[in-house]
């Protein structure tokens, strides 16, 4: 079992920047990938990025490309997300996930790979 607590959420102007990070507790994290994922109000839950636990591959949705990077402490047991050039609509609660099992970029943006979910923070970016 792991759990997972996000943190770094807030409000902040478009253009501005926020770190997110994801602390997992319970054992030493020893699966396939972590990821981030988000859900803003009235959509689905959608993938933002993951990084595999075994080479560090990192993969990213188009719209966040080039403006979000994920990153992991291993000393930690601790991922990040570092987000800038925020805008309007990156406002969403954001999640962060641990994942088991098959190993695959397929996987890596399907929700439903992942077995563990933290609770979720808030990231509010005004116009």
């Amino acid at each position: 079992q792991v759990q997972l607590v996000e943190s770094g959420g807030g409000l902040v102007q478009a253009g501005g920047s926020l770190r997110l990070s994801c602390a997992a507790s319970g054992r030493t994290f020893s699966g396939d990938a972590m990821g981030w994922f988000r859900q803003a109000p009235g959509k689905e839950r959608e993938f933002v990025a993951a990084i595999r636990w075994s080479d560090d591959s990192t993969y990213y949705a188009d719209s966040v490309k080039g403006r979000f990077t994920i990153s992991r402490d291993n000393a930690k047991n601790t991922v990040y997300l570092q987000m800038n050039s925020l805008k309007p609509e990156d406002t969403a609660v954001y999640y962060c996930a641990a994942k088991y099992g098959i190993s695959g970029t397929y996987y890596y943006r399907i929700a439903s790979s992942y077995a563990f979910w933290g609770l979720g923070t808030q990231v509010t970016v005004s116009s």
